[in-house]
Formats: structure tokens, C-alpha cells, sequence
């Protein structure tokens, strides 16, 4: 898989590929990662990628020159799967969603700033709009960070456990049940004998039943019954 993503500014992002399991999978060629400049691809002597709104109001707007001769380079030299614009209107980002974009080939990640991007680019170049949250970001880049996250996780072979993302958060509907690791016991507090007893098909069973409790507690809008 290849992921470009697009911002104006790049070294927001960086530290986020360089570590733990991005960075593994990058370095075993699994996935290709590339945060490009939009400056580059501005024309005035100052690299600008935004200019004032049409009809006034507060704030800035990245404009569609820059971002559509960003595009047009990237589109010349490969098919890309989705341009993907990182938008606190756009659709809310799932694990459905990441499932889904983990069997592209390539992705664009488009990182707004300002007031966003001129309306003409959502029309004619964006072919999904993804938000991470009901909130407002200085910018798309740690949106971006998050979804490039989410994603690279679910190819097979970034994982060494295979099985480890199918048992996730939300891959079943649910979140995740409660887990322990050593010591059994601590200042008085147990793992459930369940864990311990090395009976797989109980053990498969309580974990369900927490997952179920713990959905119906904290995230009662998952279950439809």
C-alpha cells in the first residue's frame, strides 16, 4: 500500500512513522508512506497556499491551484483508490471505514488548515471526507496521523500476531473486553479464574459477555437489540 499525504506542513507528522509499528512496516516495504509539501507546488515567490474567502469573513482558505497541481502530479504517475479529505463535516472515521481502505493499493490523505479548502476542490477532486471526531483541529495532519494509523495496522503482516487486529475494538460491533497479564494476583486484586483455568471455549465465552457488558455501559449506541 501507498499513502501520500498531502499538508503544508509535513514535519507535524513525521514522528508518527518513525516509531514502534508504522515504522516496522514501512522499513519491511509493506506500506509506503510519503508526506508531501503542497508549497512545492505553489507558484508565488512565497510558496502561499491560501488567500482570503470570497464575500469576507474571518480566516483564511487553502487554495485550489496548489492542491489541483498536487493532484494532477500524483494522478500522472499512479491509480489511486481514494482522495480522502480530512474534514470535521466528513463522515465519522470507524473501523468499518479502516477495514474497508485497508484493501486499497494507494491513498491520498488531503490535510486541510484555515478555514479549510475551496469548495471546488471537495467537488471535483475529494472522493470521500472522513472526520475523527465532533471537534475542530488546527489542521488535518494528526487526523490524518490517525486514520494512516488505523489502516496500516489491518495489513496483514504489519501485526506479528495475525490474529491480534481481527481481536480489536469494534471489528465485532463491541469494544474489547477486559484483559490481564502477571502477576495473578496484586495487593489483593485477582484475574478471574476463568483466564487462568486454560479452558478455551469458557474463556471465549466470558470474554463475549464482557465485551457485551462493557458495550452496554460505555458505548450502548454499538448494540441493536
Amino acid at each position: 500500500m501507498r499513502i501520500d499525504i498531502i499538508t503544508v506542513h509535513p514535519e507535524l507528522i513525521e514522528s508518527p512513522f518513525r516509531h514502534s509499528i508504522l515504522k516496522r512496516a514501512i522499513e519491511k516495504g509493506i506500506v509506503d508512506v510519503n508526506l508531501i509539501n503542497l508549497r512545492d507546488y505553489a507558484f508565488s515567490k512565497h510558496r502561499n497556499t491560501d488567500d482570503y474567502a470570497y464575500g469576507g469573513g474571518a480566516g483564511m482558505v487553502m487554495m485550489i491551484e496548489p492542491i489541483a497541481n498536487c493532484l494532477d502530479d500524483l494522478h500522472a504517475q499512479r491509480k489511486y483508490d481514494e482522495v480522502i479529505y480530512m474534514s470535521p463535516d466528513g463522515t465519522p472515521f470507524s473501523q468499518q471505514i479502516a477495514n474497508q481502505l485497508s484493501l486499497s493499493g494507494n491513498l491520498i490523505l488531503l490535510c486541510g488548515h484555515y478555514k479549510g479548502v475551496d469548495e471546488r476542490v471537495r467537488e471535483h477532486f475529494v472522493t470521500r471526507e472522513i472526520s475523527v471526531g465532533d471537534y475542530v483541529l488546527s489542521g488535518g495532519e494528526l487526523a490524518a496521523a490517525v486514520v494512516a494509523d488505523a489502516v496500516i495496522r489491518l495489513i496483514p503482516g504489519v501485526l506479528n500476531d495475525e490474529t491480534s487486529a481481527l481481536s480489536d475494538s469494534f471489528q465485532d460491533g463491541l469494544v474489547a473486553p477486559p484483559v490481564y497479564t502477571r502477576p495473578s494476583e496484586f495487593r489483593g486484586w485477582k484475574v478471574p479464574d476463568v483466564l487462568l483455568s486454560g479452558h478455551e471455549e469458557k474463556i471465549q465465552h466470558w470474554r463475549h459477555e464482557r465485551a457485551l457488558e462493557r458495550t452496554r455501559e460505555r458505548r450502548p449506541g454499538l448494540i441493536q437489540e
